[in-house]
């Protein structure tokens, strides 16, 4: 499994009832994607300038969708340029695929249809070894566990990273804080338009 695999199987875990915006799942996710990437030599960094540098491994079709995307970026395009680009609704394409190979099912729908659907296990041991791995404390998969609100902040740590995966990493992280930002000022915007209607 690729870390970004990982990161989506833990995400899918029915067990954690954590509620993850899918805003944030996505820069993680293509970030993640990144550092598979990354790990093929399908990449490197000059700085913060991604340069493609081979193919992506084959046989897994979201890795190889994303080294496509890398090739379709041309030069010139940073990290940061990158999550926004590629992370653009990429949980539900990592839910959907992961779906589609039998390795999550959704949930059967509840009365509310608006609320959030959750996914249930169809082969528990893809999870479990994603959790597994999480848990024993790999660096990278922790730290964009905890970039996507899967985990509380502060816990992991990017010691031991070398700097391209920590400039991808540093990426990741400003990229959820602006996204927070922008849901924050959207909020308040929403909520003084509502004051408006309302006469205060």
């Amino acid at each position: 499994m690729t870390t970004a695999r990982d990161l989506a199987l833990v995400a899918a875990d029915p067990r954690d009832r954590t509620v993850v915006e899918q805003g944030d799942l996505s820069l993680a996710l293509a970030g993640a994607e990144l550092i598979d990437l990354l790990d093929a030599e399908a990449l490197t960094l000059d700085g913060t300038l991604l340069v493609p540098a081979g193919p992506a491994p084959a046989g897994d079709r979201l890795l190889s969708e994303a080294a496509q995307w890398l090739a379709d970026g041309g030069p010139g395009e940073t990290v940061d340029d990158w999550l926004w680009r590629r992370g653009r609704d990429l949980a539900g394409r990592y839910r959907t695929v992961l779906e589609e190979e039998g390795l999550v099912e959704p949930e059967r729908r509840r009365h509310n249809p608006l609320r959030r659907q959750h996914t249930a296990p169809a082969d528990p041991s893809a999870i479990r070894a994603a959790g597994e791995r999480r848990s024993s404390g790999e660096p990278m998969l922790g730290a964009l566990a905890a970039a996507a609100g899967l985990t509380a902040q502060g816990g992991e740590t990017s010691d031991g990273l070398d700097d391209e995966r920590t400039t991808v990493l540093a990426a990741v992280l400003q990229a959820v804080t602006e996204l927070a930002g922008e849901r924050q000022r959207r909020t308040i915007e929403a909520e003084a338009f509502d004051n408006i209607w309302r006469g205060y």
